[in-house]
């Protein structure tokens, strides 16, 4: 005899160990998911499970599926990659960080009323694992993993899906010659005690400091990204 509640618990805890999943692993710039066979194997689930736990994040907004490329973390894009191209071409990186320090200073004070213990606990392994980082490649995919759980502890759909827009503009905008530092972040690099402070004040509440904070983040990436213009 089926049973519906037991049933229900089920997909509860695979959807769970999906969450838990995805957060240890790293993805790629573009946030594609592993293949749904590399996923169920993973996961110890049938593809049927998987898809139903699939099925949950996308419609809290956190993947998206797009036929014949795959699925992806974040909110859906503009309509074409090629929206996002022609911003990139009308824009510049002055332009893509004077519009961070518009937007996510208040992403990040929003975020301060409502993020839950989940999100502080996701924003504090995003902190640990871009310390650990090996590489700078490594490291700028924890810290956008970072901003974007902030913009996902806001809880608010629109202010996500402009943060996702305005990161795919990001990505796609050209940035000028390459580094010239070490192969990775150093310890004392500014970007840890500047992330630190913003989970800190995130986490107790402070909306002022986690505005301020992030605001001043902001401020110090923007004068070292184009310094090297």
């Amino acid at each position: 005899m089926l049973n519906p509640a037991a049933d229900t618990h089920l997909e509860k805890g695979i959807v769970t160990q999906l969450r838990a999943y995805l957060a240890q692993i790293e993805l790629p710039d573009d946030g594609r998911l592993p293949p749904e066979r590399e996923l169920s194997t993973a996961l110890g689930v049938s593809r049927t499970e998987l898809r139903k736990a699939l099925d949950v994040l996308e419609a809290e907004g956190q993947l998206w599926r797009h036929v014949g490329k795959g699925t992806f973390m974040g909110s859906r894009p503009l309509d074409t990659f090629a929206d996002i191209a022609a911003l990139a071409r009308r824009s510049n990186p002055a332009e893509v960080m004077r519009a961070r320090i518009v937007m996510e200073p208040e992403i990040c004070r929003a975020a301060a009323f409502t993020a839950t213990p989940e999100d502080i606990a996701e924003m504090r392994m995003c902190l640990a694992r871009s310390r650990q980082a090996e590489t700078w490649r490594q490291y700028e995919a924890w810290d956008t993993r970072l901003h974007r759980t902030i913009a996902e502890a806001s809880q608010n759909t629109l202010l996500l899906g402009l943060f996702d827009t305005l990161n795919a503009v990001r990505r796609a905008v050209t940035w000028g010659r390459l580094r010239t530092e070490p192969v990775k972040p150093l310890p004392n690099h500014h970007s840890f005690a500047e992330h630190e402070a913003i989970v800190d004040a995130i986490e107790q509440r402070d909306i002022a400091a986690a505005a301020s904070c992030m605001r001043g983040h902001l401020q110090t990436v923007e004068r070292k990204l184009l310094d090297r213009q």
